[in-house]
């Protein structure tokens, strides 16, 4: 694969038709009015974060602190050794059964910057997730909150995993996601709703493939004429009962085969983890 792949903008589904005669059911009506409700409060939300990710991003590459990267273990005060039971926190903690499947810090990058209150490396329990996930669509009008709040509640959320990472050079960082489900079907149905919500955006322009993951992997890059320095892409994947939210942002141009080489590399982790070193 090469940065040369040919991409095509995402097109819009065309709406269904009209019924031949007589009006609609009013059950169709109304659950057609629930789609468009959550479809227009997810589109602000997602249209909100990628520009909140460039300026984001553009302030990390400028304003990077090339001297201080995590917060390693610093032993007790016992006097005691100072090995960090966790295992080479520079790489990642792989202390947990869900951040042994992150993708350890590859060659040529370290830890990033923190990801809101949780640091660079972090897992939160079920119940947490989707209460923080609940709190983020608080500014939203109350119908579309309570549609997104039972939407989230159906996920089943048994945990999420968040990792990201800086290349040594500064021009690149990345955001991975890792959220485990109760079921298979609902982490289908979570990965089906999110690609087909970008698709449905209409903006977005479909990113490269992920070589040996398109039936379960799916990328897009930010609108072409976007004003902003700073290139985002965003995949989204599914194996098992994890869905992977991966997302990446740099100066123009954005490396895109590298970048789907580093999914293919997590989602690769995820089948086998393998000795932790």
């Amino acid at each position: 694969m090469s940065d040369d792949d040919t991409t095509t903008p995402a097109t819009t589904p065309a709406p269904l038709p009209e019924p031949a005669s007589g009006p609609a059911p009013a059950p169709a009506r109304k659950r057609g009015k629930r789609r468009a409700i959550l479809a227009t409060g997810l589109a602000v939300l997602v249209l909100g974060a990628v520009s909140g990710a460039a300026v984001y991003t553009k302030n990390t590459v400028d304003d990077a602190d090339r001297t201080v990267t995590t917060e390693l273990w610093a032993g007790s005060s016992h006097g005691t050794s100072g090995k960090d039971p966790a295992g080479d926190v520079s790489r990642g903690r792989a202390s947990t059964e869900l951040s042994k499947l992150l993708m350890p810090v590859p060659d040529g990058y370290r830890l990033g910057p923190d990801d809101g209150v949780h640091g660079n490396d972090s897992e939160v329990s079920g119940p947490e997730a989707a209460a923080e996930m609940k709190a983020a669509n608080r500014g939203l009008a109350g119908k579309q909150r309570r549609e997104l709040e039972k939407r989230i509640d159906k996920l089943h959320v048994r945990g999420v995993a968040v990792r990201t990472y800086t290349s040594d050079g500064n021009d690149l960082v990345l955001r991975t996601e890792l959220v485990r489900m109760k079921d298979k079907k609902a982490v289908r149905d979570l990965y089906d709703f999110q690609t087909g919500l970008f698709d449905a955006i209409g903006v977005f322009r479909d990113g490269p493939s992920v070589n040996g993951h398109k039936k379960n992997a799916k990328c897009f890059l930010q609108p072409k004429d976007s004003e902003h320095k700073i290139e985002s892409m965003y995949c989204m994947a599914y194996d098992g009962e994890m869905v992977l939210s991966f997302s990446a942002s740099g100066p123009r141009p954005v490396r895109k085969s590298l970048v789907a080489g580093l999914v293919r590399d997590q989602l690769d982790h995820i089948k086998s983890p393998g000795e932790y070193v």
